[in-house]
């Protein structure tokens, strides 16, 4: 799909890792080639923003920082250091993953391809990165970012994501590798796709290897690569119940009701239903039923309603404050102070509903 002279791909390479060395940024797990350090790292940035990562990259660390210490820490503290970063699978598949790694290869990273792609959690993508830029192993990875940059360099055109496309940009990424720093060769091309040679205006002028560039050269860089059709959005309403006693306490649930593994992930959370009609109605039926409360009075009142969005939802919270003269104690139950809510795991949208709260 790319074609190149020896010393054509000789000097594409260097170009970039003369680019990278100067411009690379100073990111904390690029401090490192601890295998878990950059695991953890790569993990947290699948589908996530750097800027987001960071705060729960260095929290993560300073309370996990060896792969022994999450296989043994309780699945319920890592989802609480993971609590809205999103995508809570990921963590549950991290702990899972660390587990295996002590149990399975004495606490270290595997080295061989086939072996990391054994592990929970672990695809190609993860095995690649891992394995070049902890252990100098010669895989090259291929993300959005760095399938971007090639389908411009190549000017191909169609949906990048078309498994027969994909699979060609895959073997294009690997025929391209610098072998002599395939860590480094992949961090290059995943940097420049973030930073340079961005979806919308790429900054071409800036780019170090634009001289490659077909895309450029044809004036096709805003419409290579293909635009992804997204699925139309779902329009969704959610109400919940802040369950309040005079002390201040409040209830979280394990409660499947509201679109318990997308919306709250399986944590700890307010009552929640997808409304139908009458959000009020409804979710006190809801509180009645999961918490068994027959004619137990609660005083209702509607709460400054929030936004949330997960991929093609629109979501609208609705939250209602439900004052208690007790809260009751029921399995898969736990009673708390409002203000500790943070000391569990808990998802944004939990979060969003809790701040309604402190908005009136």
């Amino acid at each position: 799909m790319i074609r190149m002279t020896l010393r054509a791909r000789a000097n594409f390479q260097r170009k970039l890792l003369a680019w990278f060395c100067a411009n690379r940024r100073a990111l904390p797990w690029r401090g490192s080639r601890d295998p878990y350090r950059i695991w953890v790292a790569e993990i947290m940035l699948q589908q996530t923003r750097i800027a987001a990562v960071l705060p729960y990259y260095q929290r993560f660390l300073e309370t996990l920082p060896t792969v022994e210490s999450l296989a043994g820490a309780r699945l319920e503290k890592v989802l609480q250091l993971w609590s809205g970063l999103g995508y809570y699978s990921r963590a549950r598949s991290l702990h899972l993953t660390a587990k295996t790694i002590v149990a399975n290869h004495g606490g270290k990273f595997p080295r061989t391809f086939e072996a990391a792609l054994d592990l929970p959690g672990i695809g190609a993508y993860t095995a690649a990165a891992v394995l070049s830029i902890a252990y100098d192993a010669p895989f090259a990875v291929l993300d959005g970012n760095v399938a971007r940059v090639l389908t411009r360099i190549g000017a191909i055109p169609g949906d990048l994501r078309e498994p027969g496309r994909w699979r060609q940009l895959s073997e294009t990424a690997q025929g391209l590798l610098a072998k002599r720093a395939p860590g480094d060769w992949n961090q290059a091309l995943m940097e420049l796709g973030e930073t340079i040679c961005a979806p919308q205006n790429p900054q071409c002028n800036q780019c170090p290897i634009r001289s490659f560039c077909r895309a450029r050269t044809l004036g096709l860089t805003g419409e290579i690569p293909a635009v992804r059709r997204k699925r139309a959005p779902v329009k969704v309403r959610i109400a919940a119940a802040i369950l309040r006693d005079p002390k201040g306490r409040t209830i979280l649930v394990r409660d499947p009701g509201a679109h318990d593994d997308v919306l709250f992930s399986r944590m700890w959370q307010f009552p929640a239903v997808q409304v139908v009609k009458d959000a009020m109605a409804e979710i006190e039926m809801h509180v009645r039923e999961i918490l068994d409360l027959d004619g137990q009075p609660i005083r209702f009142e509607a709460l400054p309603a929030a936004r949330h969005g997960v991929t093609f939802r629109n979501i609208t919270l609705l939250p209602f404050l439900g004052q208690m003269p007790e809260l009751p104690t029921r399995a898969r139950t736990k009673i708390l102070s409002l203000g500790r809510i943070d000391r569990v795991p808990i998802s944004s949208a939990t979060r969003k509903i809790a701040a309604s709260l402190r908005n009136i």
